[in-house]
């Protein structure tokens, strides 16, 4: 990563560890799980993204687009039967889709971790960006477990507000018919501190578990299929259509 990107990348962090609080989340979903923004179609979202480049992520400095068609290829390559799982490819980044209706990247894009509780040490730039978050000195908030119990189950875990979390409420709120491991794919594919560092297991219960290696499945497309060769997108569209008329059709609430 030249030190320009890496500026940009700890920047945004930076704001976000400070920002994204208990409160801050809760104010978000007010903002925006009752879906009163937008009315459009899944393809024309994630075409949108195009307008976008992701000032969190060292690896692309191209369109989310490419990335979503890189991914669902990804995923088609060697999921061949699997229409769910490479439609979440096609999908899983739209939600930062916000960023384009004024929300800050920071409350959009990046990786995802729990409020409510201790920051954990696995959090990328951890040791130095959350030095003003006000949650950090808070005597309940800074414990293991804060107000959250032992196995309570993600579900009612608040995590960080960003593009994942949106996407899902999408999903849920416009009775998309995509199975529960998509849906957790979509929840908690920037959730590294979980899927890939092994943090948090003390608020997971048995689903979480055996939803975890879904998850792990999905990053490994999510993360290796950006290169800079870039998908020929309009051949690929009428496929990718079909999926997203059998699993999230018609006009969408956004």
């Amino acid at each position: 990563m030249n030190g320009g990107l890496f500026d940009r990348v700890f920047h945004t962090y930076k704001i976000m560890h400070s920002i994204q609080t208990l409160d801050f989340v809760k104010l978000k979903h007010s903002e925006w799980s009752h879906c009163s923004h937008s009315q459009m179609g899944v393809m024309d979202a994630v075409m949108s993204l195009d307008q976008l480049v992701d000032e969190s992520d060292p690896d692309v400095d191209f369109p989310n687009s490419f990335h979503a068609f890189q991914t669902a290829e990804g995923i088609r390559r060697e999921h061949p039967d699997n229409g769910w799982f490479q439609l979440v490819g096609l999908i899983h980044d739209i939600g930062k889709i916000m960023a384009l209706w004024g929300e800050p990247q920071w409350a959009v894009v990046g990786d995802t971790f729990p409020v409510g509780c201790r920051f954990q040490n696995s959090i990328v730039f951890r040791e130095n960006s959350f030095q003003d978050n006000p949650n950090t000195s808070d005597p309940v908030y800074s414990t293991e477990c804060g107000i959250y119990t032992n196995n309570c189950g993600l579900e009612k875990v608040n995590m960080s507000w960003g593009h994942d979390e949106y996407l899902y409420r999408v999903m849920k709120y416009n009775e998309c018919s995509i199975p529960e491991e998509g849906l957790y794919m979509i929840r908690f594919h920037s959730f590294y501190p979980w899927h890939s560092n092994g943090d948090y297991m003390h608020l997971c219960n048995e689903k979480d578990l055996r939803m975890l290696p879904w998850v792990q499945e999905f990053n490994k497309f999510d993360l290796y299929t950006k290169t800079a060769d870039l998908p020929d997108v309009e051949a690929l569209k009428p496929y990718y259509q079909s999926l997203i008329d059998k699993y999230c059709p018609g006009i969408l609430k956004w």
